[in-house]
């Protein structure tokens, strides 16, 4: 049972793919003469200014504003996990002048996680392309007798099930499903102490309090390489270009291993075809270039790009895999 660490409260002591069908291109309107986005259009954000989420959409912005001759707003609408911003879009004119930039949650995972969402992740949106993703690190203090993903494994089955204790920022968060993924794969048990603040659960972990985490590698990586904290895997399919030196997952045994946090575009559904692969393949050049590969990477984040076709199929692995480690985990929707 996990246990949820909030504000002013002390600690005690110490996957196969499901099958299913593609979605449909029905999101995406029938194609038109194209004319260009007119006037100021925006990108809706689902977090607030500052954090990696809003430098992902000012990037967007910026490109699609010298795409298309066209000023790109960013404007920030928080609450329910993304949920809010995904409305608002899904309930837009499908004018192109209203975009979402969303997350794997608004996409996926909001949708098993929560008992009520008031858009369809697939449905309700013409999607335009990926944009970017951040890897996930498994993390230990070093005071926790492990080096590698094999030495963990093993010293969480020789003690036995929830007596090793995991912290991750938040229920549902990518750290927690990461978790949660790595333990229906390797067959672990642990026990999930749940944070109300990534300050509160970094505070706890540095001080040996919890000695295990799973989170958004570019929060921990001035720990790793200061040695307050030992990595032992990333979470991506590759070795990731901040830490080239932490082996992933998937090269520690665990073939095909990937959960990452990523973000991409969308259009309200009904959006023409061709202005959503317009705005696709500005993206897709734009992304790419070195200024903008520069500006994404210094929050930690690797950039990416897909015609909307490929977004759709992953958005649909992505349903499959998550809902499955969900279903694993015996996660209620809330």
């Amino acid at each position: 049972m996990p246990i949820a660490i909030r504000r002013r409260t002390t600690l005690g002591a110490g996957l196969g793919v499901a099958t299913l069908a593609l979605p449909s291109f029905a999101g995406i309107g029938r194609s038109q003469g194209f004319t260009p986005v007119d006037g100021v259009a925006r990108i809706v954000v689902p977090f607030a200014a500052g954090g990696t989420t809003d430098v992902m959409a000012r990037v967007v912005a910026h490109i699609l504003g010298e795409a298309t001759g066209s000023p790109f707003m960013v404007d920030n609408r928080t609450g329910a996990g993304g949920d809010v911003s995904a409305e608002i879009v899904a309930k837009a004119s499908p004018d192109g002048r209203t975009l979402l930039l969303g997350h794997i949650g608004t996409a996926v995972t909001n949708h098993y996680l929560r008992k009520y969402v008031p858009y369809d992740g697939v449905e309700s949106f013409a999607p335009i392309s990926l944009v970017g993703e951040v890897a996930n690190v498994l993390v230990v203090h070093p005071r926790f007798p492990i080096r590698s993903l094999r030495e963990f494994v093993d010293y969480c089955t020789t003690l036995g099930p929830s007596r090793v204790r995991y912290a991750s920022p938040e229920l549902g968060s990518a750290g927690h499903l990461a978790m949660e993924y790595l333990q229906s794969v390797t067959g672990i048990r642990l026990r999930h102490m749940i944070y109300d603040s990534r300050s509160r659960m970094l505070a706890d972990l540095l001080a040996g309090n919890i000695h295990v985490a799973m989170d958004n590698l570019p929060t921990c990586l001035s720990y790793i390489r200061s040695g307050a904290l030992r990595a032992v895997a990333v979470s991506s399919s590759q070795r990731w270009f901040a830490a080239p030196d932490i082996p992933t997952v998937a090269e520690q045994g665990y073939a095909d291993f990937e959960a990452t946090l990523w973000w991409y575009l969308a259009a309200p559904a009904g959006t023409r075809v061709d202005l959503v692969d317009k705005l696709s393949r500005a993206v897709a050049k734009g992304i790419r270039s070195e200024a903008m590969v520069r500006k994404i990477r210094n929050v930690g984040v690797r950039e990416l790009s897909s015609c909307p076709e490929d977004l759709v199929i992953r958005m649909a692995a992505e349903r499959a895999k998550w809902k499955k480690v969900i279903d694993h985990a015996g996660l209620e929707a809330r």
